[in-house]
Order: structure tokens, then sequence, then C-alpha cells
């Protein structure tokens, strides 16, 4: 059985090119979050994320909440493997899938069909499985030629198209959603959104981060709360909205 277990991860970006004493007084006197401040190396760091732990087992579809700058892709990015934690630790036990901004995970360089190889052997799977799926992929997007020139002659929505079309041929064990498709005509988004429904009805457990209700309520059956990196609430996905709601309406979220 998939599971997630996220043992009390903290994130920190230090920033290398803040070493003048007048930028670090600015960042610091402005700072009333408590985010930023200085290590033992005198350098400036951002603290992205902040003692944060929970655990998913298989049947949990969570939703992440909170405003921009919360901490909710990062924290997509940490159980992606793509950051490491500065302190604590993440343990997936299942075949990640992330679908995590249109270029992540895509070789530029490379043709659209060799970025189809690419990421399925990424993702662990062989390169004569993904070669079963081209065609399906190729169906889907609609890329047509643009397949066999390079990822970096795209536009942002061919990339999006691309990096759908791949992460979405093979069933998910864990997956991971930044926000829900957003480009491409509306004959392509009807068709991709079909595919998303038969994608995420096929994932064992679903991270997703929006800013829209009514897809978390939709789709998830529970909810962490962020704000500055910290969790505020988890639990059912009713009870976090209502607790994202209320910070909401009282001004908390500035």
């Amino acid at each position: 059985m998939p599971y997630v277990r996220v043992n009390h991860v903290t994130i920190d970006f230090p920033i290398y090119q803040g070493g003048s004493r007048s930028l670090k007084k600015a960042l610091l006197a402005h700072s009333t979050s408590g985010n930023i401040a200085k290590d033992a190396f005198d350098r400036i760091n951002v603290r992205a994320l902040q003692d944060i732990a929970f655990g998913l087992d298989d049947g949990d579809r969570v939703a992440l909440l909170g405003r921009n700058g919360a901490g909710k892709t990062t924290l997509l990015k940490v159980l992606a493997g793509i950051y490491q934690p500065t302190f604590g630790y993440v343990v997936c036990s299942g075949q990640v899938t992330a679908l995590i901004g249109a270029g992540v995970g895509l070789d530029v360089d490379a043709t659209g069909y060799d970025n189809i190889i690419l990421r399925g052997m990424y993702m662990n799977i062989h390169p004569r499985e993904m070669e079963g799926a081209v065609d399906d992929i190729a169906e889907f997007t609609e890329l047509g030629s643009y397949l066999d020139m390079p990822v970096r002659t795209y536009s942002s929505g061919m990339m999006v198209r691309l990096a759908f079309g791949i992460a979405t041929c093979m069933k998910p064990e864990i997956l991971l959603m930044d926000e829900w498709l957003g480009a491409g005509d509306a004959p392509f988004l009807a068709k991709a959104h079909k595919r998303m429904e038969d994608f995420v009805g096929g994932s064992r457990i679903m991270v997703l981060a929006s800013h829209s209700m009514d897809l978390l309520q939709q789709w998830c059956n529970r909810g962490i709360f962020l704000h500055q990196g910290r969790v505020m609430a988890q639990g059912d996905i009713a009870d976090a909205i209502a607790a994202y709601q209320r910070a909401v309406d009282a001004g908390e979220l500035v």
C-alpha cells in the first residue's frame, strides 16, 4: 500500500546575494513573520516551511490551502523530491507522479518524443513501456510534427500539453498537483479534464494545491491550511476550508 510520511520538515533558502549590510538590515527590519533571519554564517535565510508533519495513506485526497507564498508549491516539491529538507525528512512508499509547472522535468534541448522516454525513465518506467504509450500521448497532445522538435521551441501551452500527456499516460500511485490544468483552447481543455478525471480517479493518494475551494471540495477529503510556511489547521476538508475562511475574514493572513 502506498503511503507518505512527512516528519517535522523545515526548508530554509539562503539568500547568497544578500551580503551587503544595508540589504540585511532592510530585510530583517521589514520581516514581521519570523521567516527571515540570519544563520551561523551570517547569511540571510528565508524559512519557506517550518516543522511540517503529517501522514497520508491509501485513499487520501489532500487539499493544500493558503494564499500565495504560504508554502504550498514548496511542500509539493519536497514531496516530489525536488527539494531536500533542511531539517526533518519525508518517506514515500509508491511511485510519485508530479504535475508541478509546465516545464518541470522536461529537457528543453531534447525533442518531445525524447522527453516522453526520458520522463518515463525518471518515473522508473522502462523505455519499452513508454514507447508503447507514445501513440496515446501524441494523439492526446495534438502536437503533431512538433514532437520531433526541441522543447525549447514550444510555447508554454505546448509544454503543458506535453508534460500533462506524459504524466497522465500511466496510472499514478501518489499524485502531486499544483493547481489544475489551465492552458489550451476550449476543445483541448474539455478533453484534458476528462483525462484528468480518469487519471485522478486511478490514483491511490493525491495532494492538490489550488485556490479554488469548489475544486478542492470536489476532489479532496482532507485539507491542510498553510500560512507563512506553517500548518495552521488540518483535518477533514470542510473543517480545513472553514479554518482558512475564518482566517481570511478576520484579516489574519497578512
